[in-house]
């Protein structure tokens, strides 16, 4: 298969799609932030999908600003930088809770309690460094890319409009999280990921008409 542009906006719609359905998964089954599930099965799976989510994420996001890039304008920019920023730091912060707690939890437990602190507090009394003012910055990146992208995808009027308002709508609520009960929480990535997942197949989906220059018509016309 030739690799052409339109090729690669659909693999990168099919990776939004992907992202999508991980976040989802994420939200319906990740279990609460406590020391004692950090051990479970469930814990780690949780975590990989998470790792995958920001993967298929960005490369996803890239095909969807892409697309609308010419429409979009600096609205469209910002927001998908921001939301670019908070998938990578995501993904950090997803692979040290799926390959690296579950193994240290029995010897460092403190660290562990640290880990859930920046979360749910208490801190700790564990030495995370930057690290709780790096997952704190995620919140406003996430908050305001997300809305700032569903706004511009809005505007653009190229992607399905109403996925748009969903993106921005969901993640302009991502603060209630933190009134709702622990286990509860995580319950509030589901519309942020069915409006992923809905751009992401729009994306993958969608047929363009090429278009042909004066030119090449000539051409086409004189054999």
């Amino acid at each position: 298969m030739k690799i052409t542009t339109s090729h690669l906006i659909r693999f990168a719609g099919f990776s939004a799609l992907l992202a999508g359905i991980c976040y989802v998964l994420v939200g319906v089954f990740h279990p609460a932030n406590i020391p004692a599930a950090v051990t479970t099965t469930r814990w780690e799976l949780v975590h990989v999908v998470a790792c995958g989510m920001s993967f298929f994420g960005l490369l996803g996001m890239a095909g969807l600003y892409a697309r609308q890039a010419a429409r979009t304008g600096w609205l469209g920019l910002i927001g998908y930088l921001l939301l670019s920023l908070w998938l990578v730091l995501i993904m950090g912060f997803s692979f040290v809770e799926a390959f690296v707690l579950p193994h240290v939890a029995a010897a460092a437990p403190s660290f562990v309690g640290a880990w859930m602190g920046m979360f749910n507090g208490p801190a700790g009394t564990f030495d995370l460094g930057v690290l709780p003012t790096v997952w704190t910055m995620t919140g406003p990146l996430y908050l305001f890319g997300g809305l700032l992208f569903g706004l511009a995808t809005i505007r653009a009027r190229i992607l399905p409009r109403l996925a748009g308002a969903l993106l921005a709508l969901s993640t302009v609520l991502a603060p209630v999280a933190a009134l709702l009960p622990n286990a509860a929480q995580p319950k509030t990535a589901i519309p942020m990921g069915i409006a992923l997942a809905w751009l992401g197949f729009s994306l993958w989906t969608e047929r363009r008409t090429a278009a042909v220059s004066p030119a090449d018509r000539e051409l086409v016309a004189s054999s």
